[in-house]
């Protein structure tokens, strides 16, 4: 008996190492991915259906250099989501901790999922005790193809309670390039303690603060569009400075 637990011991550990190794590569290979682009700039189409916010539908000029220079030339007021557009994979994998590989059923797809637990230190909000902070615990779900090496998707949940969604479209844009065409954001926060956490997450990029009528997001819906890429063009660090 005493044998067969070593052995198991053993075994656990040969498989959870593995799985750990393969995360890394996963991430790795999709982080490689992303970092092919190293300038471009887009069109940018946002239309939202947020409470609290009213705004028209709204085109944007985005220029982007690696690592993380972000310009947006935009007339008047205007508001993008941060999370899962302009950051690269390997810094939205370090806000998670034991992070696991889930694959699909579907023979045919190429898609894994990594979920893992959110940081919470990592997060813009504000817990009322250190209790809180313990038993908050959402956990994210990273949808990849691994064919392309491209997010998809990104979920995060507490339980069966969703919190976030991002989609993500892709396509070959510019001639060799395969970039998102068409990302979908949701937000389902139905309790006051998340509403500091999105409104940071939702930044204003141009113009004012929105003067709503209330402090509290309780669902949304984000359309964001992209056309008219170039990329690797070259961009000056200048645009940036402006």
């Amino acid at each position: 008996m005493k044998e067969l637990l070593i052995l198991l011991i053993i075994v656990c550990e040969f498989i959870f190492s593995n799985e750990s190794k393969i995360v890394d590569r996963i991430i790795k290979l999709t982080d490689y991915q992303y970092n092919i682009i190293q300038d471009y700039e887009v069109d940018i189409l946002v239309s939202m259906k947020v409470p609290a916010f009213r705004m028209p539908k709204k085109r944007y000029k985005v220029y982007f250099m690696q690592p993380d220079l972000i310009k947006v030339k935009s007339k008047g007021f205007g508001i993008l989501p941060k999370t899962g557009i302009f950051t690269s994979p390997n810094d939205n994998f370090d806000n998670l901790s034991d992070i696991t590989i889930q694959y699909l059923d579907d023979k045919n797809s190429n898609d894994i999922i990594l979920s893992g637990l959110v940081i919470v230190d990592s997060l813009k909000i504000e817990m009322p005790n250190e209790y809180s902070k313990l038993t908050f615990k959402p956990i994210v779900e990273v949808r990849i193809d691994t064919s392309k090496w491209v997010i998809k998707s990104v979920i995060t949940r507490i339980d069966t309670l969703k919190l976030f969604e991002i989609y993500n479209d892709y396509d070959i844009v510019d001639n060799d390039f395969y970039m998102p065409i068409e990302s979908e954001v949701k937000y389902f926060l139905k309790d006051k303690k998340f509403s500091n956490w999105l409104k940071k997450d939702i930044n204003t990029v141009v113009g004012e603060e929105s003067n709503a009528e209330t402090n509290e997001l309780v669902e949304g819906n984000i359309s964001v569009k992209y056309s008219n890429y170039k990329i690797n063009r070259g961009l000056s660090k200048s645009i940036f400075e402006k």
